[in-house]
C-alpha cells in the first residue's frame, strides 16, 4: 500500500513539473530563451532543435539574440522561427538573429492568463486521473475495508496538497503576466 502511495505522489509531482514547464512557454513580456525550446530548424535537411545550432542570449530585457555556430544556417534559423509560429519576427543582420519581444497589451495579457488557467486545469485533471488510478489499485489489494478507506483518505490528502500547489503557482504566473 505504501508503494502505491509513493508512486501516486511521484506521478502527482511530475504533473506539477509538466505544468511548470508549460508555464515557461507562456510569454510574460520579458525575454526568456525557453520560448524557443520547441523551435526546430531544417539544418541540411534534418530537423534540429535551435538550441543545438546556436547560443541564445538576452542582451536586453525584451530582446533575444541567437548567434549560430555556423553562419550558413542563419536563413534556416529565421525560417524555423517563422514556422514555429511563436508570434515573434526574427531580424537577421548577417551575424546574428535578433528577436524583439513586443510589450504586451492588456488584451494579450488577459489572453495569456486564460491560457495559463487552461494549463492549470489540465494539471488538475491529470491529478484527478492519478487519484482515480491509485484508488483503483488500492481496491484491488486484498486488505480490510478500513485499510482501503484509510489509504484512499491519504490519496485524497495528497491531491489536496498538490491542488494547493497548482493554485499557488497559477497565482504567481497570473501576477507575473498582469504586471506591466
Amino acid at each position: 500500500m505504501n508503494e502505491i502511495l509513493e508512486e501516486t505522489e511521484l506521478k502527482m509531482e511530475s504533473c506539477i513539473e509538466n505544468m511548470e514547464k508549460r508555464f515557461t512557454n507562456v510569454r510574460a513580456g520579458r525575454a526568456n530563451p525557453a520560448i524557443l525550446d520547441g523551435v526546430m530548424v531544417a539544418y541540411y535537411g534534418v530537423p534540429t532543435p535551435l538550441k543545438q545550432l546556436a547560443t541564445i542570449s538576452i542582451p536586453e530585457a525584451r530582446q533575444l539574440m541567437i548567434k549560430p555556430f555556423d553562419k550558413g544556417c542563419l536563413g534556416a534559423i529565421e525560417k524555423g522561427i517563422y514556422e514555429a509560429n511563436i508570434g515573434l519576427t526574427p531580424n537577421n543582420n548577417g551575424e546574428v538573429v535578433i528577436l524583439n519581444i513586443p510589450a504586451l497589451t492588456e488584451d494579450t495579457r488577459r489572453e495569456y492568463v486564460k491560457q495559463v488557467k487552461g494549463l492549470a486545469e489540465d494539471c488538475r485533471i491529470a491529478l484527478r486521473n492519478v487519484r482515480q488510478d491509485a484508488n483503483n489499485d488500492i481496491k484491488k489489494l486484498e486488505v480490510t475495508e478500513d485499510e482501503v478507506k484509510e489509504a484512499q483518505d491519504e490519496v485524497q490528502e495528497l491531491i489536496n496538497k498538490y491542488n494547493k500547489i497548482v493554485d499557488e503557482k497559477l497565482k504567481v504566473k497570473e501576477q507575473e503576466l498582469m504586471t506591466v
